[in-house]
Formats: C-alpha cells, sequence, structure tokens
C-alpha cells in the first residue's frame, strides 16, 4: 500500500513538474507568438466587457460577475518598454494595472457552470447552475457590491430540468429564447421576454426529451430561428461540444471525449467533412471567429487552446512543418495550467480571444500577425 501511494505521489508530482516546465517555455515565446501591447494611460484603448463565473470550493461564495478590460486600439502606437525580461512577456500577463477590472459581482448559489450574454440585450445574463434551474439576472437591477447575507435572488428561475448540466444558448434570431441541455437527457426552452415579476419561477415553454443521455451543450442556428442543434453519439466517444458556422448554414463542428474535432455538413450527418485529431486529451470546447469564416478554434482538458484556419487543409507541407502538425493547425495557445473551461471569441476586435480555465485563471490574448497572415 505504501509503494501504491507513493507511486501516485510521484506521478503527481512528475504531471505538475511537467505543466510547470510547459508553462515556463510558453512564456518565454510570448514575445514571438503574440502582438500584446501596452496600453497608453491617455487614450488609445477601447474598453469592453465580459461577464464570468466563479467555481470556488465549497465553503466560499461563488459570483456571477461583468468585468472591463481595455484593449488597444488598432491604429495605437505599441510602447516598446512594455516588454518585461524578467518574465519575458509584453503587454504582461495578469495583474497588470488598470487592464481588467471587475465591475460587478452578483451572489450566486454554487459554481457557474456556464454563463452567457442575451445578443439582443445584454442587460440579461442567464447561468446554468449546480442544480436543476436555470438563472437569469439583469444586472441593471443589481448592485456592483454583492450582499453581505449570500443570498442568490435571480430575476428569474427557469424551471423544467430535473439536473445540472452545461448546454445553454441564446437565440440570434428571436429576442429572449434560450435553450438548455442537461445531465437529465432533456432540452428546455423559454421564452424569457415574457418576463414575470421579478424573483419568480418561469416553467419551459417546450421540453425535449429524444437523448437517451447526457445532453452535454444546445445550440441555436445562428441563421434560421427554428433550428437548434444539440450533441449526440457522432465521434467513438462523448460529444462534449458543438458549434454552427455564422458564415456557412450548413456547416457545423462539434468537439468529443475521443480528443478530436469533427466538421459536419447538417445536409448529411453521416459521414465527416474532416477530423482535427491534434489535442491530447478531452475536447470541451468548440467555436467558430465572428470575423473569418475558416477560423475555428477549440479547447481541452490538455490545456490548450487550438486555432484552425480550414482554407489550408490539403496545403503541401515540408518534413520540417509537418512535424508541428497538419497545415490548418494555425496557432496553439499554450498559457493555461489548468483544463480550459471556456473561451470566447471578440466580437469587435480580429483575433482577440479571452479564455478561463479551472484554476479561475483568464487570460486574454491576440496571436501575432505574422501567424495568421502568412
Amino acid at each position: 500500500m505504501q509503494n501504491q501511494s507513493t507511486a501516485l505521489a510521484y506521478r503527481s508530482f512528475s504531471h505538475c513538474r511537467l505543466v510547470n516546465d510547459e508553462y515556463k517555455i510558453w512564456k518565454k515565446n510570448t514575445p514571438f507568438l503574440y502582438d500584446l501591447v501596452e496600453v497608453n494611460n491617455e487614450g488609445g484603448y477601447c474598453k469592453q466587457q465580459l461577464i464570468l463565473g466563479t467555481h470556488t470550493s465549497e465553503n466560499e461564495q461563488n459570483y456571477l460577475m461583468r468585468a472591463e478590460v481595455h484593449l488597444p486600439l488598432e491604429d495605437s502606437e505599441t510602447d516598446n518598454r512594455g516588454y518585461d525580461e524578467e518574465r519575458g512577456e509584453v503587454g504582461g500577463f495578469g495583474s497588470s494595472a488598470g487592464r481588467i477590472q471587475i465591475v460587478q459581482q452578483i451572489n450566486h448559489e454554487g459554481e457557474v457552470n456556464r454563463a452567457r450574454a442575451c445578443p439582443q440585450n445584454h442587460f440579461l445574463l442567464a447561468t446554468k447552475t449546480v442544480s436543476a434551474e436555470v438563472y437569469v439576472f439583469d444586472y441593471s437591477k443589481h448592485p456592483s457590491k454583492p450582499s453581505a447575507d449570500r443570498e442568490c435572488k435571480p430575476d428569474i428561475r427557469l424551471t423544467g430540468h430535473k439536473n445540472e448540466g452545461y448546454g445553454l444558448s441564446w437565440s440570434a434570431q428571436k429576442e429572449g429564447y434560450l435553450l438548455s441541455g442537461s445531465d437529465d437527457a432533456q432540452i428546455c426552452v423559454w421564452d424569457v421576454s415574457a418576463m414575470p415579476s421579478a424573483g419568480s419561477s418561469l416553467a419551459a415553454m417546450h421540453i425535449y426529451s429524444g437523448h437517451g443521455g447526457v445532453v452535454e451543450d444546445v445550440a441555436w442556428h445562428p441563421r434560421h430561428e427554428s433550428i437548434f442543434g444539440s450533441v449526440v453519439e457522432a465521434h467513438a466517444a462523448e460529444v462534449n461540444c458543438l458549434s454552427f458556422n455564422p458564415f456557412n448554414e450548413f456547416v457545423v463542428a462539434t468537439g468529443s471525449a475521443d480528443k478530436t474535432v469533427a466538421l459536419w455538413d447538417i445536409r448529411n450527418l453521416s459521414k465527416k467533412l474532416h477530423l482535427f485529431d491534434c489535442h491530447q486529451e478531452e475536447v470541451f470546447q468548440v467555436g467558430w471567429s465572428p470575423h473569418h469564416e475558416t477560423i475555428l478554434a477549440s479547447s481541452g482538458a490538455d490545456r490548450r487552446l487550438m486555432v484552425w484556419d480550414l482554407s489550408r487543409i490539403g496545403e503541401e507541407q515540408s518534413q520540417e512543418d509537418a512535424e508541428d502538425g497538419p497545415p490548418e493547425l494555425l496557432f496553439i495557445h499554450g498559457g493555461h495550467t489548468a483544463k480550459i473551461s471556456d473561451f470566447a471569441f471578440n466580437g469587435n476586435d480580429e483575433w482577440v480571444v479571452a479564455s478561463v480555465a479551472e484554476d479561475n485563471i483568464l487570460q486574454i490574448w491576440q496571436m501575432a500577425e505574422n501567424i495568421w497572415s502568412e
């Protein structure tokens, strides 16, 4: 028994050392991989917002949060003094003064499994909880600082599920339509525009029970108001996520526990269009760029966020380039030291991505121009 414990402790130590070594290598190479600049305090930046949810220990309070981030404008000048030789970083990672600021904290009951903002009304924030309920908050009705009593007071409690889950999607076509998938094998749809009085409950207007197992993810079609997708068995293992291409109405991407990302044509789901297989662990999130039809990203338990360019599929490679991955693998973000929980492309700034990991670390980054412009 003692030998087993020693072996487990050694493997755990070796894994932590590997993660730390990989992180140091990534930090050393950040000046060559990213376009990150210091923001002039007198201007030259735009202010944008993020929504975040916490995953804390059992005794600590969880929050739904709004954060403001200052991003440099494209025509602002780069301040070369922003390079930190000791850390090997341009523009800085972490708590650089004024870059990211939490502007609102709202008490949340348990961990925030997923948080999404309504595209037509950004005041409305929906969250998947550790209970069966889905919460909707109108953040304009909540103070910037949470109440000391730790009480969670969502503006609407959405009912219909029997268990917790992760799938959550607002419709881009019909304002207020919210889609949810959970571990109870059910899919629920609500119309929150028929908002009841504050603090009350709203039952699902539709409940779909076609799945025989956990509904890991759901997504409204971005161009068709009556079409949504939910993940089913489409890989060699459980499917964790899906995302419709915002430019091509027939293309959808899925990520799986079999470590792969698959590309599909919804007109013929019996055959994959393409398979991406560079991840080393389960894939938990996929998402398309809102600016470029062929740019797809994926992330997972291997602490990597990979950016793919479908237009490069099939391109010839040198043997040296092939060792780094297939031609469609455009970039690997290796800055996280824990499983990446979620990520999002910036809707305003091309190539800017925000990613969060299970250790509650948020990173906002942009790959270097020479990488995507080649």
